[in-house]
C-alpha cells in the first residue's frame, strides 16, 4: 500500500527538547542525572495530565516542589530555564513544508491540552491536517487506539501511514498497529529526510 499519510510526534520530532540542557541544569544545581526529566515527565501527575486529567500549572508547581525536596533547598524555576532553550527542529519543519503537497499530515503527541495552541503560536499549525492530542483522546501512546485515531482523522488506513517518534516503544507500537514507523533521534544526528526516503517518502520534485 502506498504511503499517503505522515504522522509526527511533537516533542523530539518537531520540537527539540534539548536533553543536554536538562543535564547541564542538573549538574549546576547538584541534582542526580535525569532528575528533571523524571520529576516532570515521569510522575503520575503528568500521566494524568496527558490523558486530560488535571491542570498544567498544578503539575508544574508540584514538580518544582518535588525537585526542591530532592535538592534539599530552594531552586530557581528550572523547567522554565530548560524550556526557554528548546526550539523547533528547523530541518524537519522545512521537510514537512516540502512534503505537504504530496501527503496528508498529522501530529500525534502525548501532551496536555496546550498542544494546539503551542503549534499555532509557533506558526506551524497549518502544516498539519489534524492535531491529535492524548489529553483530548483520553489515552496516550503506546495505546494502539491512539494510532487508529490518528489514521482515522486523516481518513486513511493504518497501512497507508508512516509514524515518526523519538521513542522506540511508540514506534514499535505504531508498527504493531499496522503503520510503518521511523525512530528519529535529533540528539543522535538522525536525518529524517533520509529516513523517510528509505520508505519511498519524498517531496515533490522542484519545478525546473
Amino acid at each position: 500500500m502506498p504511503v499517503r499519510g505522515l504522522i509526527f510526534d511533537y516533542g523530539g520530532v518537531l520540537w527539540d527538547m534539548r536533553w543536554d540542557i536538562s543535564r547541564t541544569l542538573e549538574q549546576e544545581h547538584g541534582l542526580r542525572e535525569r532528575a528533571i526529566l523524571e520529576t516532570f515527565y515521569g510522575s503520575e501527575l503528568y500521566r494524568s495530565l496527558e490523558v486530560g486529567v488535571g491542570e498544567r500549572q498544578a503539575w508544574l508547581d508540584a514538580s518544582h516542589r518535588q525537585l526542591e525536596e530532592l535538592a534539599g533547598r530552594p531552586l530557581p524555576q528550572l523547567y522554565a530555564h530548560w524550556r526557554e532553550r528548546q526550539h523547533l527542529i528547523a530541518p524537519n519543519i522545512d521537510l514537512i513544508r516540502r512534503l505537504r503537497s504530496r501527503y496528508r499530515t498529522a501530529v500525534l503527541s502525548n501532551a496536555d491540552r496546550s498542544l494546539s495552541r503551542n503549534l499555532r503560536d509557533l506558526g506551524i499549525a497549518d502544516l498539519f491536517d489534524e492535531i491529535v492530542c492524548s489529553a483530548d483522546l483520553g489515552m496516550a501512546k503506546p495505546d494502539p487506539r491512539t494510532y487508529a485515531a490518528a489514521a482515522g482523522r486523516l481518513q486513511l488506513d493504518a497501512g497507508a501511514c508512516v509514524f515518526i517518534d523519538d521513542l522506540e516503544t511508540n514506534v514499535a507500537a505504531a508498527r504493531d498497529a499496522g503503520m510503518r514507523g521511523v525512530h528519529f533521534r535529533v540528539y543522535a544526528g538522525d536525518d529524517l529526510e533520509a529516513q523517510l526516503a528509505d520508505l519511498g517518502v519524498r517531496p515533490a520534485a522542484s519545478p525546473g
